[in-house]
């Protein structure tokens, strides 16, 4: 095969596959958010059980670097069951691990905890 028609080909198969899986990932969002939208608000007693962070990032030059930061707290409700939600950073430093209080969210949208 000649390379005039392979190249072409494969620049199209790529830009396929990007345009693909940008459109599967928006669809995802869109599902998730309206399955979040369909579900009562719950609220329960939990305990915060764990907390972790997750730090996201590039370095496009020496000098420019940009991260961040992801915040997650682990419940667990007096059935035993865990729910894990990611939350702001302040609501992050104020929650602190063998908490205690009232839960309450939506699917998997953390609506708040007041500690009790």
């Amino acid at each position: 095969m000649d390379l005039s028609i392979i190249v072409p080909l494969f620049i199209v198969v790529i830009f396929i596959v990007v345009v693909v899986g940008l459109l599967v990932a928006i669809f995802k969002a869109i599902a998730q958010w309206r399955h979040n939208n369909l579900q009562p608000i719950s609220s329960e007693r939990a305990q915060v059980v764990a907390k972790r962070t997750r730090v996201s990032g590039h370095n496009s030059s020496h000098y420019n670097s940009r991260t961040t930061t992801f915040y997650y707290c682990t419940f667990e409700d007096e059935r035993g069951t865990r729910h894990e939600f990611k939350v702001s950073g302040p609501e992050y430093g104020l929650l602190v691990e063998g908490d205690l209080g009232r839960l309450s969210y939506q699917g998997t949208r953390y609506k708040g905890f007041q500690r009790q």
